[in-house]
């Protein structure tokens, strides 16, 4: 197995989804808390790197062994069909992957405490039941409203827990502005699922994979993608309104024209190969942006 192909059967293109709530974690946990346990975070990186991994080779393995369509799929779509790989080698790689994450998860759990063990058990049911089983959430009108969430919230919420997990609190308000600042990698992460679904709405529905875009249609699906983007930006103001957040974080806001664009020509058509990476990109240059701005007004925090 070459590099570029080990690399698309991982998707490291879509990493992007949980590095940034990772480093946006980091920056709330500095900003509100004057808190960063770099050795803990960088652990934690790994296992989550390794997890999210395996997940995307999972997602590969069981399209591949659940698919009906033999030869468009299955040879022509597909990475493992079409790079003719062991299936074999890629479970077993998948399995190490999962193993050795799980090992560096139980280390920092033992360091932490249960908290993270709940959160953590939480991340790899949903990551593996993603894809596996007789019914995975991603082929149920549900992997948005689990991929979103987990990516977005559970890993910010995470960092700030290892960040400052000696003093945490609970609280409703506490739990609550982790929430809001998570909000916008959770509307975009969720809506690269729903762009996907929606440019494979033919595809999946030949291979009997009823995603929410199947019930709600094509028409609302993409009313919904408008919305959960709406939403990501009021969230970012919300969040600097009610100081959570620095305020060079409205800088983002820079970057709206460009999300806008980007929500038009997605809207304007709906093809995998042209506009699908629209999402992509939305999702890279908006959660890019307020992490940039968080990170610029973190040297000014002690002044």
């Amino acid at each position: 197995m070459t590099v570029p192909i080990f690399l698309e059967l991982v998707e490291i293109k879509a990493k992007t989804a949980s590095i940034l709530p990772f480093l946006l974690g980091a920056c709330f946990s500095w900003f509100n808390y004057h808190s960063l346990n770099l050795g803990l975070l960088i652990t934690f990186f790994i296992a989550m790197f390794l997890f999210n991994m395996a997940v995307d080779i999972l997602d590969n393995y069981s399209d591949y062994r659940n698919a009906t369509e033999e030869h468009d799929y299955k040879r022509k779509t597909n990475i493992i069909g079409r790079e003719n790989l062991s299936l074999q080698l890629v479970f077993w790689m998948m399995v190490g992957m999962i193993a050795m994450s799980a090992i560096i998860g139980f280390i920092l759990v033992y360091i932490t405490g249960w908290p993270l063990l709940i959160m953590g058990g939480v991340c790899y049911l949903v990551g593996i039941f993603y894809s596996s089983g007789p019914k995975p959430l991603s082929s149920l009108p549900l992997g948005e409203v689990f991929s979103g969430p987990t990516m977005g919230f559970m890993i910010t919420l995470i960092c700030v827990y290892i960040n400052s997990y000696q003093n945490f609190s609970w609280s409703l308000m506490n739990v609550g502005a982790i929430l809001l600042i998570s909000l916008p990698n959770t509307m975009w992460i969720s809506n690269l699922m729903l762009a996907n679904n929606i440019c494979d709405l033919a595809e999946d529905e030949k291979n009997k994979r009823y995603t929410l875009v199947h019930y709600l249609g094509k028409r609302h699906s993409l009313q919904l993608f408008v919305i959960m983007n709406s939403v990501a930006i009021l969230a970012l103001v919300a969040a600097v309104v009610l100081k959570i957040a620095p305020w060079t974080m409205l800088l983002t806001l820079v970057v709206l024209p460009v999300i806008v664009k980007q929500v038009k020509l997605f809207l304007s058509k709906q093809v995998k190969k042209e506009t699908f990476s629209c999402a992509i990109k939305i999702l890279a240059i908006g959660a890019v942006s307020q992490t940039l701005t968080f990170l610029i007004y973190m040297p000014f925090i002690n002044n």
